[in-house]
């Protein structure tokens, strides 16, 4: 059984967006508001660790860059499956990985499928984008990596993350839509930035897998 959560008519321009400050619609939480719906966030990621979404993607390292449709599969909370295609060049390719070892493989390249120990490497060998895969994984579904120091983290009036440090990267999200009932809001659209590295997605669609 899964718990799927979907948006139809949703339209954004990902590779022209401009960074959006969260609007606060109400005041600020109290601190034991606060992590109230925190602990709360959190208990409900721990319960759903295979999951999936579908959406936009705009990578970009310095000039290097691409844009397209993304699939992001997670088995657990270990195994991932990343597949992006572009849709002008109809090219495509798949990153699996695996967080626990870092591993990870690319389909879809010319000369055939690759292999390397660090998937993050992997990708940026041939592709030449900067992707933080160890964290990136958390960060879409609103909080920070776990067993990684966090500079800092700002709360929206809703309680929801407006923008996150941690790793080096700058994390924000300008937009996010109602969860399933009863449960936490989830991200439609993030940006991620470090250096010259940028990844902006925007999440069309989600799928939560039962316990």
């Amino acid at each position: 059984m899964t718990l799927r959560l979907a948006v139809f008519g949703f339209v954004v321009a990902l590779a022209g967006c401009a960074t959006t400050a969260p609007t606060r619609t109400a005041p600020p939480l109290s601190a034991e508001a606060l992590a109230e719906r925190q602990r709360i966030r959190g208990e409900w990621l721990s319960l759903y660790e295979t999951w999936s979404f579908s959406g936009r993607a705009a990578i970009s390292r310095g000039d290097k860059g691409g844009s397209g449709r993304i699939e992001w599969e997670q088995s657990g909370p270990d195994r991932y499956s990343i597949a992006l295609s572009a849709p002008v060049t109809r090219q495509s390719w798949r990153l699996s990985g695996d967080l626990r070892s870092r591993a990870g493989r690319i389909e879809g390249l010319d000369g055939g499928p690759r292999e390397g120990a660090s998937a993050e490497d992997l990708l940026l060998q041939t592709t030449g984008w900067r992707v933080p895969l160890q964290q990136l994984g958390s960060w879409v579904r609103g909080a920070p990596a776990a067993g990684v120091p966090v500079e800092s983290v700002v709360y929206d009036a809703e309680g929801r993350v407006a923008e996150l440090r941690q790793s080096g990267w700058t994390v924000r999200y300008p937009e996010w839509r109602p969860g399933p009932a009863g449960q936490p809001d989830l991200p439609a659209r993030i940006e991620a930035q470090a250096g010259d590295a940028r990844v902006r997605l925007a999440i069309e669609d989600w799928t939560f897998a039962s316990p």
